[in-house]
């Protein structure tokens, strides 16, 4: 059993597979925090509010596909990992193309009776790299966080006149600067 505190998107549209995932997911983590989406403006707002360790995510999505999902992902965190969990990869150029795109690796829903067993290694390898990083993924989650809700609240004042818009826009490069700063350490 995995004793580190996980954080999980889990991008799934059929609610029963979502709740088998999450079943699976409590059997091989002991204190899994779950959040589910099922469409891409739903997971970007997760991404950005949540700030997941690791991305799981059905291949095909009603609005969008899986690639699109780790694109979103990587946008947001280029070392966010991404496991797919899908009854469609099963050909091996789509399997291929998806770890070529960045994805951590995939399980395929046919197994879901041992799924546990599946996602296990890939979960394993996930919670090895951040045991490695953990007070600096700490501090970077709560920083991005924190810039997310400054980029909210500047977009929300309403700015009057040019020198406030220069002003925001030198305030947002700054914050800018400072994340880019950290996340290079």
């Amino acid at each position: 059993m995995i004793k580190t505190a996980l954080r999980i998107l889990l991008v799934e549209d059929v609610r029963t597979d979502a709740e088998l995932l999450e079943h699976h997911i409590k059997k091989i983590v002991e204190k899994p925090e779950i959040r589910v989406a099922d469409n891409l403006e739903d997971s970007a707002a997760l991404l950005h509010s949540f700030a997941p360790d690791v991305v799981i995510s059905d291949y095909n999505l009603p609005t969008c596909n899986g690639l699109d999902v780790l694109k979103l992902a990587k946008e947001y965190d280029a070392a966010i990992p991404f496991i797919f969990v899908t009854g469609t990869i099963d050909d091996d150029e789509l399997a291929a193309n998806t770890i070529l795109s960045g994805a951590t690796g995939f399980v395929l829903k046919k197994h879901m009776k041992n799924m546990s067993e599946k996602l296990n290694p890939l979960l394993k390898k996930v919670v090895f790299h951040m045991v490695e990083k953990e007070e600096l993924r700490e501090k970077i989650r709560k920083n991005r966080i924190s810039i997310n809700q400054i980029y909210k609240y500047l977009d929300d004042i309403n700015i009057d006149n040019e020198e406030q818009r220069q002003n925001v826009a030198r305030i947002k490069q700054n914050i800018d600067n400072i994340s880019y700063r950290e996340d290079a350490d």
